[in-house]
């Protein structure tokens, strides 16, 4: 055999080997082996390091037939296994130094599939006999745990002959381990014994014990552990092992109940969530001794709770240990366990619900609710006795509070039975009788106080979704409650819980809403809009109307009703202005999602109120020459602006079918002018918005913002008639308008479509002649404004889909940041560009938005913004600046953190610029990297300090309110670092403890109180 075939020359070693020298002969022995060379037991052979007197030397010549195993074990066979098995425990008895090696060599041969039946058993045997673990290194001992688990996962039936000896060898091996590492794959050894079924024998309570000394676990991971081990994993490693068994009951329950009696908070917590988990295997068997003192210790920490986290896994414990006992299948001898443990219950908190002081009523109504919670029969139990006496106790007081907390309690109980849905003989309107009830919650909504009124009308809602349970009388006098609340109500929190009611509850009765609110709201909002008398109650009912829109049938009833006072307003016969009609805008907004998951009702509302709202707008355009104010309202920003999101929601959801066949129409009444399918006939004059050169036409223009509401929300499969006609006008409109407004939304409009047109050489040449157009529009001309605001939708449209020309549009405003008109407005553009894009450019609008383009763009833009920076001249540096914050400040915080240490120095920088604007995005991006990025920040502490504690004499409220939480966060950085400026920041704080603004004085007393903090003990 080739000697480097086999590592033949290391069989006169006399000395030990360097590392290197150790991996190089061990890598060519492995390739020998997988190359048919030579075989393992050569290797063997050739390693007379093997027989050597010094244990270093042979300890380095089974290190180097180990490492070749664990390269090749998969290729053994079962005779080299054999032959190798026996070697390595024969060596489990050599030399301490050897060990580590011999283990190593067993973990490899613990995977082959070629192992004979027997040799698992003999290799644990000799492990548990031989081998001291405890004594070993942590990774030996994590070697020692590997061949374990190896071997229970191929040779389970091997060990399992074992009996309980298999047990009690690994209870040896486990006791005393300390490290993390080797607890959490110990841990699942032992779960794996209990769960797989291997004997415990009498070591039950050994293995309870080798387990059970961890809890609760307190390990606390240290700063940058590169093992990422933390403390909840080993919790709920160990909590796995602990509730694995009824078995353990007997040992676990006492634990558990001395750890709830502790004062350690963590101790109650781990001990609480133990038992919640072993309530899921546990039987009578094992709870029956123990259930007095479980009891006791529950209800204290609900009673006596002083955390609301403990609180709450002390009511889930109970709930969960009644669901257990709720399990249980009784025989005719047996107690009920559920019975009697439900009495104790009932016993130590019944009494509390009926003290005139009521200081106890929501401990034990929590209690009792989780008692009740743990199954329908306990719930049954527990509320026959309950609710009759809440009923009850409800007439005895008479102060409004008591009323609110007896009829939350009362709430919280109906409420419960909920969770199991219904069932055919359901006990719960037996428990009480429905007048009582009935009785007990109008008399509630009709107190004159707020929060029991609150309360009565969530009471209200919850008994008029239980189907069949009011009569109709009922239904009635629950409606005209709310009626009431909606119209007359002046407290908003009351008229807003209302109105949500009536938008659950319509649809179990739409014929009784549409009767005696829907009406009513028509009648009133007509007489208060005549009578101009309050625009806040207006604006109320529009909303109520929105909220009840719930059911196709009341939808039918309501859109009708707002689009009336929209044609009113245009019509002039109202005295109403702009405000109002963006409340009704708002509200049809509202009516659109609410109906976005019924086709029909969706579709009929886009029939309804895309053509009316265009149709009114349109009207409103053709008489701008008449001199009649109130028809412009529609005209004004304001009011086109809101109904845009109205046409858009009406437009997003439809089907390619009917879009298509609603696009057919809308296009041509744009370019062509064609009116057939708008309501009502009276329009004076012709539609032409992108007809050149007439003063009569600004305001048709402006239109175009509804036009690009619906093109820009139809699903990209929807073909646009003359789409290449259309986008020439928008083009050529976008950059010639005189109106902001309209050059605006031109541009949205036609960025939309690009972005969702198809590739291909139409779009080429579309993207050619913009360019064109746009290289005229910026070198010269009265429009260079509205024409830069095109090339940045144009460029966030290419940048979405990632077309290459973003690219070059990309340097084009790098190139514009120099500019000293257009520079400014570039550098706020780049906000744009970053965030994501609500309407027309959006994922809901179905635009193509592809992942992760703010990394791309970041990743372009950035290092040619830095090079242009440095090379501006200083009054145009804050343009760069403004850029860079803008980027930064919507970049993905682990992108940012990534980046900072060369961007940071340019952050600090901006904070200097004057640009108000600059400053406050530079803020914001600094604030979160404080806390993410302590390390690094932690190097420039003196500037930050300087510049933060400048800003907060800002004259901009929101500069100062930003820098003040920029040192709140600055105090979360290493305590030795910030700990040098503490009497500098605090003095330095006190001048905004009496800013003139409160938002500014409460972001300065958290702050000076978080540096007041610093060194203290605990902290």
């Amino acid at each position: 055999m080739a000697a480097g075939g086999a590592g033949g020359d290391l069989g006169a070693a006399a000395s030990p080997l360097q590392g290197w020298e150790r991996e190089n002969a061990a890598r060519e022995a492995a390739e020998g082996v997988k190359a048919g060379t030579c075989t393992v037991l050569d290797v063997v052979e050739n390693l007379g390091s093997l027989e050597n007197a010094d244990p270093r030397i042979r300890t380095q010549g089974i290190q180097i037939l180990s490492e070749v195993l664990m390269q090749c074990y998969s290729l053994l066979r079962e005779q080299e296994v054999t032959h190798l098995v026996l070697f390595y425990e024969n060596r489990l008895k050599d030399h301490h130094l050897v060990i580590p090696s011999v283990l190593q060599g067993l973990k490899a041969l613990s995977m082959c599939e070629a192992l004979a039946p027997g040799l698992a058993v003999s290799v644990l045997k000799a492990i548990f006999q031989e081998v001291h673990v405890q004594s070993l290194l942590q990774l030996d001992r994590h070697t020692v745990y590997s061949i374990i688990m190896n071997f229970m996962s191929i040779r389970e039936a091997e060990l399992k002959s074992l009996g309980a000896d298999f047990t009690f060898g690994f209870i040896q091996v486990m006791d005393g381990e300390k490290d993390p590492r080797n607890l959490l794959i110990a841990f699942q050894i032992v779960r794996d014994i209990i769960v797989k079924g291997y004997a415990l024998g009498p070591f039950a309570e050994e293995l309870f014990e080798v387990t059970s000394c961890y809890f609760p676990i307190d390990f606390n991971p240290p700063p940058n552990d590169p093992h990422g081990i933390q403390r909840g994993d080993l919790i709920v490693s160990l909590r796995a092992v602990l509730t694995a068994t009824p078995v353990f009951a007997e040992f676990l329950l006492p634990l558990l109940i001395e750890k709830m009696d502790s004062d350690v908070q963590s101790a109650k917590l781990d001990s609480l969530q133990t038992l919640s988990a072993a309530c899921t295997i546990y039987g009578q068997k094992e709870l029956k001794e123990f259930l007095p003192s479980l009891w006791s210790s529950l209800r204290r920490e609900v009673f006596q709770t002083a955390s609301e986290k403990i609180e709450v896994e002390g009511l889930a414990a109970l709930r969960a240990l009644t669901a257990c006992l709720s399990r249980l299948v009784l025989s005719p001898d047996d107690d009920d366990l559920l019975e009697s443990f439900l009495k104790s219950v009932l016993q130590d908190c019944r009494h509390h619900l009926c003290e005139p002081d009521m200081k106890l009523v929501w401990p034990s109504a929590k209690l009792l609710q989780a008692a009740a919670g743990g199954s329908l029969r306990a719930y049954y139990q527990i509320t026959s006795s309950v609710l009759p006496l809440l009923v009850e106790e409800y007439t005895k007081h008479e102060q409004s509070s008591q009323h609110r907390t007896i009829l939350e309690v009362l709430l919280g109980f109906l409420e419960l039975r909920q969770t199991w849905g219904p069932e055919e003989e359901d006990k719960s309107p037996q428990l009480f009788p429905k007048a009582s009830l009935c009785s007990m919650v109008f008399s509630a909504v009709s107190e004159p106080n707020v929060q029991l009124q609150l309360v009565g009308i969530q009471a209200l809602t919850f008994l008029g979704s239980l189907q069949g349970l009011l009569a109709p009388p009922d239904v009635e006098m629950l409606v005209d409650h709310l009626v009431k609340f909606i119209l007359y109500e002046e407290d908003p929190q009351t008229s807003s819980a209302a109105m949500e009611a009536a938008g659950t509850l319509a649809p179990a009765y739409p014929e009784v809403f549409s009767q005696c609110l829907v009406q009513k709201l028509s009648e009133k909002l007509q007489t208060e809009v005549l009578e101009d008398s309050n625009p806040s109650h207006q604006e109320r009912y529009l909303k109520a109307l929105a909220a009840v829109s719930t059911h196709p049938s009341i939808v039918r009833e309501t859109v009708p009703v707002l689009l009336e006072q929209l044609q009113q307003v245009q019509k002039g016969k109202t005295p109403s202005g702009t405000q109002f009609v963006v409340s009704i805008c708002q509200s049809l907004q509202q009516v659109a999602l609410k109906c976005q998951q019924d086709p029909q009702s969706y579709w009929f509302f886009h029939q309804a109120v895309v053509p009316c709202l265009l149709g009114l707008a349109v009207q409103a355009a053709m008489q701008e020459n008449s001199h009649t104010i109130l028809s412009k309202v529609l005209l004004t920003e304001e009011a086109l602006s809101a109904m845009v999101p109205v046409i858009s929601a009406a437009c997003i959801h439809l089907s390619p079918e009917l879009a298509s066949q609603s696009v057919s129409k809308v296009v041509p009444l744009f370019l062509d002018g064609e009116l057939s399918f708008l309501p009502g006939n009276s329009f004076p004059s012709t539609f032409q918005p992108f007809q050149d050169g007439q003063s009569a036409m600004a305001a048709q223009r402006r239109l175009v913002a509804l036009l690009m509401a619906f093109v820009c929300s139809l699903p990209r499969n929807v073909p646009i008639p003359q789409q290449d006609r259309l986008l020439r006008e928008l083009l050529a409109l976008s950059c010639s308008c005189d109106c902001p407004f309209t050059a605006t939304v031109a541009a949205k409009c036609f960025a939309g479509l690009v972005n969702k047109h198809p590739a291909g050489t139409q779009l080429d040449h579309l993207l050619e002649m913009t360019m064109n157009k746009l290289e005229q529009g910026l070198n010269e001309g009265p429009h260079r404004g509205q024409t830069l605001t095109l090339l940045l939708w144009v460029c966030k449209a290419l940048l979405l889909r990632y077309h290459p020309l973003s690219t070059q549009l990309t340097e084009k405003l790098l190139v514009l940041l120099g500019d000293s008109v257009l520079g400014p407005k570039v550098g706020d553009g780049f906000v744009l560009l970053m965030a994501d894009s609500p309407d027309v450019l959006g994922k809901s609008c179905h635009a193509e938005v592809r992942l992760m383009f703010q990394q791309r763009f970041f990743t372009e833009c950035v290092p040619q913004l830095v090079q242009r920076f440095h090379a501006a001249a200083p009054d145009m540096k804050s343009n760069y600046l403004k850029a860079l914050s803008h980027i930064l400040n919507h970049l993905p915080k682990p992108v940012l953190v990534t980046e900072l240490p060369s961007l940071l120095s340019l952050l600090l920088e901006a904070l200097s610029c004057p640009d108000r604007v600059v400053q406050m995005s530079t803020l914001h991006c600094l604030q979160p990297l404080l806390l993410d990025a302590p390390h690094i920040m932690s190097l420039h502490i003196d500037t930050l300090v300087g510049k933060f504690l400048s800003l907060t004499d800002s004259p901009t409220m929101a500069i100062r309110i930003a820098a003040l939480q920029c040192l709140y966060a600055l105090a979360s950085l290493p305590t030795p670092v910030v700990i040098p400026y503490k009497a500098r920041v605090i003095k330095a704080l006190a001048k905004p403890l009496d800013d003139k603004k409160r938002l500014v004085r409460k972001e300065a007393v958290a702050a000076r109180g978080e540096w007041f903090l610093l060194g203290t003990p605990g902290r």
